[in-house]
């Protein structure tokens, strides 16, 4: 605003010594000469004040044209951000999709492929939700699988959705065997996240690292499926069994999608809640 005023000022004063001078300009030549003198500084600083004045308001159309600029360069490295996110979500996916169909190709049962969409929050049950119910064939009892292992048992069913109970519960048990030593016993879940190896006798050998399977004699899972490794081993004085402790191969916490056998072994045995 001052630089405005100022150019006005400076404007008019021009002006008006001009209007002077050109009056007197036929009088003499050293009438000119005064007016030049005195004209001249205020030209120079009002042609300053103009190049000054243009500059800004050019500066300032650039200012504005580089933030706009700027406002669309973000706008398409968000949309080229969000798009390789989901280019990077679906190879992870069509990794895990590609385990389970090469899965399915080792194992004479006809599979179900399910997404895990709920999990249960409370701390004493560990189950999950799967995206297939009655229509799509599944029933209560039948086994849920991934490459990985042995993942649980489908305890409720409604008409599109299905609850699974996971064999870290308390209430899963999965009959198993030592695949070493071919030592049976009953894995059952532990609130740890980890599963207790139970009913094994002491004269059996067990190590840590053992290899646990599925025995296939409980009649839902079908025999020889991974379960877990031995985690730990403790045989007691006293007592005929020996408490071995196990580590299931599936990450519960980042099960996405599952496998749900259609025709398990005969005489599929329930869990009961």
């Amino acid at each position: 605003m001052v630089l405005v005023v100022c150019g006005i000022i400076l404007i008019a004063v021009n002006i008006i010594i001009l209007s002077v001078t050109s009056k007197n300009r036929n009088s003499s030549n050293s009438t000119g000469r005064i007016g030049i003198t005195l004209v001249a500084p205020f030209q120079e600083v009002a042609a300053h004040l103009l190049r000054f004045a243009e500059d800004i308001w050019n500066q300032y159309f650039f200012l504005v044209s580089v933030a706009e600029e700027n406002a669309d360069l973000k706008r398409a490295l968000s949309r080229a951000i969000e798009k390789n996110n989901q280019c990077k979500e679906i190879s992870l996916s069509n990794i895990r999709l590609r385990k389970l169909l090469n899965f399915q190709k080792k194992i004479a049962n006809k599979f179900l492929s399910a997404e895990v969409i709920g999990k249960d929050p409370s701390p004493w049950f560990k189950s999950i939700i799967i995206d297939k119910g009655q229509y799509d064939g599944v029933k209560k009892g039948l086994p849920v699988v991934i490459p990985e292992g042995i993942a649980g048992q489908v305890i409720d069913v409604s008409a599109h959705y299905s609850k699974v109970l996971l064999i870290i519960d308390q209430n899963s048990a999965v009959d198993v065997m030592i695949q070493r030593t071919r030592a049976r016993g009953i894995i059952k879940g532990e609130s740890k996240g980890q599963c207790l190896l139970k009913y094994v006798l002491r004269k059996h050998d067990i190590r840590v690292g053992d290899v646990v399977v599925s025995s296939g004699l409980d009649g839902v899972f079908p025999k020889g499926l991974r379960v877990g490794y031995v985690s730990g081993v403790i045989r007691r004085n006293a007592g005929i069994f020996q408490e071995v402790t196990v580590n299931p191969y599936i990450d519960f916490e980042k099960l996405e999608e599952v496998l749900v056998i259609l025709n398990p072994p005969k005489h599929v045995f329930v869990s009961k809640q």
